[in-house]
């Protein structure tokens, strides 16, 4: 039997965008995430986005397998944000590990 293939690497992100936006606001963005996330996946990467909306600021996380934040996916996204005038601030990216044990509860 042979073995499984050592999972690939995997980072996480966030545009942090101030003043928050609404959903409705965000549907052409939210498009273009869906879009990002195809063409990774055809070309067999990792790319994907999402939308958490807090009362004062919208988060959208992105998970990817490579840390780089310059890719052509980060510069439609950032050239339809600027479209919308929506100001944004690029947090560093952070590994994504799976061999985190949850913390337990006293």
């Amino acid at each position: 039997m042979t073995p499984d293939p050592a999972p690939k690497p995997m980072w996480a992100y966030a545009y942090q965008i101030v003043p928050p936006q609404s959903e409705s606001r965000l549907a052409a963005i939210k498009a273009l995430l869906e879009r990002e996330h195809t063409r990774a996946k055809t070309d067999a990467h990792t790319w994907e986005g999402r939308f958490v909306h807090e009362q004062q600021i919208t988060h959208l996380l992105v998970v990817s397998d490579t840390p780089a934040q310059d890719g052509a996916a980060n510069r439609r996204l950032e050239a339809a944000l600027a479209k919308l005038q929506a100001g944004f601030v690029l947090t560093a990216p952070l590994a994504v590990t799976g061999d985190q044990t949850p913390p337990v509860a006293p």
